[in-house]
């Protein structure tokens, strides 16, 4: 059960991961996550010593407290440990269109942080007849590309890489308070102009909300990702903020307990991000992550954006 020590509990069937921030941190990953890195093909060289996949992905588990997990999603999803690396693409999603900007940036890694295909643990025996499946198989296996899934590992890194990747993209880094768990403490504000904010500074086009546009807003409780219904709803029951902020939801959870909620009288707002903006920024984290520890090989981070379009 995840407690007001993880800030960022992404998802409950992984009630081990604890985000203990460390703020003395704060600066260093701040700068880690700001250090430039090329985009286009031709900052892609080649590499003056041999790197694997598997020696990337073991450099990263190295530093992971009690890792490796002897149960953990993030496995291989395409390629071999083996296969030498020319240049590495992170992002959310391994998606068609992700993997072949990777093949035109001559990048032979690509290290998501969500699922390959379509499930948690991408089991595959349910597509073995699909043709969307078939395509994206084949178009990996011929250009000899490795895709690992990083998910559990890196939510599990201290400070967690992901909510790192957040804070800073937020500038909210400062208002973190470890004793008062998933709670920031904001400058006062309206609610719709912490909505224009979060769409700015995440690039979202709309976002879905609960509350009045005019509300005071200072009390936040920001939960990225998908931390479920009965999370969420508990972070709200006990803390009482005044907006709730997180990635994902079921909409018979716990939209309809806020609305439940304001119609009782509470002051409680809600913001749905969406888990895609929500989580992105733990990618640019990965991508500064690689550029510090294998700075020959070039990293790249490539938003794998919002799957639904709004009208």
């Amino acid at each position: 059960m995840h407690t007001t020590k993880n800030l960022f509990p992404i998802n409950e069937d992984h009630s081990r991961r604890k985000f203990i921030f460390n703020l003395s941190k704060v600066a260093a990953v701040t700068a880690l996550l700001t250090t430039p890195f090329g985009g286009r093909a031709a900052s892609f060289f080649e590499v003056q010593d041999d790197v694997t996949v598997g020696q990337i992905i073991d450099k990263f588990i190295s530093q992971i407290p009690g890792a490796p997990f002897p149960k953990t999603v993030d496995t291989l999803k395409a390629g071999s440990l083996d296969i030498k690396v020319t240049g590495i693409v992170t992002t959310m999603f391994a998606t068609i269109e992700v993997i072949k900007q990777a093949i035109a940036l001559n990048a032979n890694f690509i290290i998501a942080h969500e699922p390959t295909f379509y499930n948690h643990a991408d089991e595959t025996d349910w597509l073995a007849g699909d043709d969307v499946y078939q395509y994206k198989t084949k178009l990996l296996n011929e250009h000899n590309i490795a895709v690992w899934r990083n998910h559990d590992y890196i939510h599990s890194l201290k400070p967690d890489g992901v909510g790192m990747g957040v804070l800073t993209q937020l500038n909210w880094a400062a208002y973190y308070k470890p004793q008062l768990g998933n709670v920031l403490m904001l400058p006062t504000t309206s609610l719709g102009a912490l909505i224009e904010y979060l769409k700015t500074k995440l690039s979202i086009n709309k976002v879905r909300y609960i509350g009045n546009p005019t509300q005071s807003c200072q009390k936040v409780v920001f939960i990225p990702g998908a931390a479920g219904g009965r999370m969420q709803i508990t972070q709200a029951s006990k803390i009482k903020p005044d907006v709730l902020i997180v990635g994902e939801i079921q909409e018979w959870e716990t939209a309809e307990y806020v609305r439940d909620a304001q119609a009782k009288g509470d002051n409680l707002a809600l913001i749905v991000l969406g888990h895609i903006a929500s989580e992105e920024p733990g990618s640019e984290f990965m991508a500064g992550w690689l550029k510090q520890h294998f700075a020959a090989v070039k990293s790249v981070h490539i938003p794998a954006k919002n799957s639904l379009a709004f009208m």
